[in-house]
């Protein structure tokens, strides 16, 4: 459906309208309504503002100046959402959100034009448009609470979950939070995203939680047009898909105005009245086809299109105030060329304005640090009884050396004494501490409203995690093994690394995703419990994967780890090797060498593990073994063989994934002229492939070999020998290297 045609059946239907008897506009516009002619007036100017954006939108792609023609055409109805809703609300939109975005800046203070020039300098890419900065055209300021999402299908919805929960969760603990206590969020979606694998997992999540007793105060909107591009959605499978345990179901006309606008205010105030969800399904209507570049005839009819042409919402909203007395014909036509006239100037406008000029530019948001506070933040420990209390008078640097786990366990019960908006959170963490024990202990002595079991949904953990860190709080949630996180990578690359930049660092979404990994382990195989695939991680932008081998870089590494999410927002992923968990000894049993004192608050600071930091073992001048996770203990023990064969070694643990720790790998590389790699990763899409190329960009001219695991997913029992990274590999390796 061309805009034309659009825009020419507004033109003719209004010049049809007869006028009504006039109403007073402070009454309700039409019988058996709340909404009164004046507020039906004013959301018919934000609705009509919308759509002329979309028409802005390809008229600016036809002369090479806008790069977005996605409209909201057919959906000015979710205006009457946001009249609901209060502007400290946090809102989650799709990409239909036209109406809603000038609705809510309008309520915020602001005047029209202001919301329009937003929307404006999205589709023109403009670098001082107010959210993305030119990143991409999304819906989002940090001034309306309006949270941006990208046009991956659904994924915000467990987000949106977690925003919910944190409303809640903020309360319950007695901290700061980004939202009014009393606020409730909204998020909303189309038709097709309904089926969608993140839109079940956010439905069932919050459907699980009220079934709990759980307050959750979330209002799904769900803008119902019945097509998904090209493909149909079956009449009533919204409402059937939407009828869950725990979440109330309203429907209504989102083309009828009032009858969207009264449904919309039920729904915000049971949800805000009853803390739980509702589900609002407003019926609503694609005109101008799904972008600038459908051609809607190759798959609907011209019935169909004439159709949904007929229930134009801005057509029945002029209808309504022509009905009402509260307007003629005439002066709608004539607001309606006057701000089209308005609009495309402004249009003009913001296409002049200036781009991205360069890569610094375009990445700056992606992954801001700040290394000296988070130096300062990272040595943070609780006030001494607070602390002893934590510990119940036992510290931990009065133990014995620990394992792996006790030094994790150790850390995060010193996070969550000094940090009261600190959760942790996930599958079996709670009573059970977790398949390995590492957090034993926790629930119990820092209560269920800090340490808490989540439902067996990867997406629903991580929904949880993106909400409550953009919500002020501080995550940290478990994954339980490495093979569980690529069910719900998509939250960790399409939502949690991508929010700071597309949000220019208004909002960031803090958060240390713990995950049991790699393999190795004893007794307990097969692939979904031994991973070595860690590519996908490596490849998204900003984000910090932490790899700790030894028990004082695992502490070490997790308070820098808070500190950055703290202090900067950052997103990462702490990568905790399984097999090394309870490991004891390095050379000899009983010897104790993979063990480790906890160091006391006092020397925090002087063991502070800045991200991208490595770590070194031995001063030989012969070769340099580069390592990680479970390589380090194989390496170090591969190196003493080789000392004793008169071979001098040193190890650089690598310690940080990402981003690489490239000075002190040139360094260690320049020092022996000879580079091994031990990789546990896989041989395609490992990690050494990465180490060869910066050694390679540096311009490093030694000698450089890389010993890995296979390409093979890993099997059951001693089978996985075969394909896993060894000891003897790597000493065969370092012969062949040294000659």
């Amino acid at each position: 459906m061309a805009r034309d045609t659009v825009e020419t059946h507004f033109t003719e239907t209004v010049s049809t309208l007869e006028a009504g008897p006039p109403r007073d506009p402070g009454l309700p516009v039409r019988e058996g309504t709340s909404l009164t002619g004046e507020q039906c007036a004013s959301l018919f100017r934000r609705q009509l503002d919308s759509r002329l954006l979309d028409i802005a939108a390809r008229w600016l792609r036809e002369r090479g100046e806008g790069h977005y023609t996605i409209g909201s055409a057919g959906h000015e109805g979710n205006a009457a959402v946001a009249a609901a809703l209060r502007p400290t609300d946090p809102a989650l939109l799709h990409y239909r959100s036209g109406a809603f975005y000038l609705t809510r800046s309008e309520q915020a203070g602001r005047v029209p034009e202001q919301g329009i020039r937003d929307v404006l300098k999205g589709l023109t890419a403009a670098a001082d448009e107010p959210i993305a900065g030119g990143r991409h055209k999304v819906f989002g300021h940090p001034d309306l609470a309006v949270i941006p999402q990208t046009s991956t299908i659904a994924s915000h919805l467990p987000r949106a979950v977690g925003v919910a929960f944190a409303i809640e969760r903020a309360r319950a603990l007695d901290v700061p939070g980004a939202w009014p206590e009393d606020a409730i969020a909204v998020c909303s979606f189309g038709d097709a995203s309904i089926n969608h694998a993140s839109a079940l997992s956010g439905l069932n999540t919050a459907a699980y939680a009220t079934f709990q007793g759980q307050a959750l105060p979330l209002l799904f909107v769900c803008e119902d047009n019945g097509i998904g591009i090209s493909v149909r959605t079956p009449k009533g499978w919204v409402e059937a898909a939407a009828r869950r345990p725990g979440i109330e179901y309203l429907a209504a006309d989102g083309c009828d105005l009032p009858a969207a606008y009264d449904a919309a205010a039920e729904a915000v105030r049971l949800v805000r009245e009853r803390r739980s969800p509702v589900f609002l399904h407003l019926s609503t209507v694609r005109l101008m086809g799904h972008a600038g570049s459908d051609v809607e005839s190759a798959y609907r009819t011209q019935r169909e299109i004439r159709a949904d042409l007929e229930r134009d919402p801005l057509v029945r909203t002029a209808a309504l105030l022509v009905e009402a007395g509260l307007t003629t014909p005439d002066e709608l036509l004539t607001a309606y060329e006057m701000a089209r006239e308005h609009v495309l100037k402004i249009a003009e406008e913001t296409a002049r304005s200036p781009r991205l000029s360069s890569a610094k530019e375009v990445m700056e948001p992606i992954a801001p640090r700040k290394p000296d506070l988070i130096a300062k933040i990272s040595p943070m420990a609780a006030a001494g009884a607070v602390r002893e209390k934590a510990f119940a008078g036992s510290l931990p640097e009065n133990d014995k050396p620990m394992t792996l786990s006790q030094a994790i366990n150790r850390t995060l019960a010193d996070a969550l004494a000094v940090y009261p908006e600190m959760t942790v959170f996930g599958e079996d963490v709670a009573k059970k501490g977790g398949v390995y024990g590492v957090t034993r202990g926790l629930q119990k002595r820092f209560g269920a409203g800090r340490v808490f079991d989540t439902l067996l949904d990867e997406q629903a953990v991580l929904g949880l995690a993106l909400g409550s860190g953009v919500s002020k709080l501080l995550p940290v949630p478990e994954i339980q093994y490495l093979a569980y996180l690529h069910n719900a990578l998509d939250q960790i690359r399409g939502e949690a690394a991508t929010l700071s930049f597309f949000s220019r660092g208004a909002y960031t979404n803090p958060m240390v995703v713990r995950v049991a990994s790699y393999a190795y382990q004893k007794g307990f195989g097969g692939h979904f419990h031994n991973d070595n695939a860690v590519g996908a991680l490596r490849d998204i932008p900003g984000l910090v994967i932490a790899s700790p081998a030894r028990p004082d870089d695992a502490s070490a590494m997790l308070r820098t780890c808070l500190a950055a999410a703290r202090t900067s927002g950052s997103v990462c992923v702490f990568l905790e090797p399984i097999a090394l968990y309870h490991t004891r000894d390095l050379f000899d049993e009983g010897d104790g060498g993979w063990l480790a004192p906890y160091a006391p608050p006092a020397r925090w600071a002087e063991t502070h593990v800045p991200i991208g930091r490595a770590r070194s073992y031995g001063d030989g001048r012969d070769l340099t073994i580069v390592t990680f996770g479970n390589g380090v203990r194989m390496s170090l023990r591969a190196a003493v063989r080789l000392t004793q064969e008169g071979y001098g070694c040193r190890v650089l643990d690598l310690r940080w994934l990402a981003p690489l720790p490239l000075d002190d790998l040139l360094r260690a590389a320049e020092l022996t002229g000879n580079v091994l790699i031990a990789d546990e990763t896989r041989h395609s899409g490992g990690v050494s492939e990465g180490i060869v190329a910066e050694l390679l960009d540096a311009g490093f001219t030694g000698a450089v070999g890389r010993v890995t695991s296979s390409d093979s997913f890993i099997p059951l029992g001693k089978a996985a020998d075969h394909v896993l990274l060894s000891e003897e590999e790597i000493e065969q390796a370092a012969r062949k290297l040294l000659g």
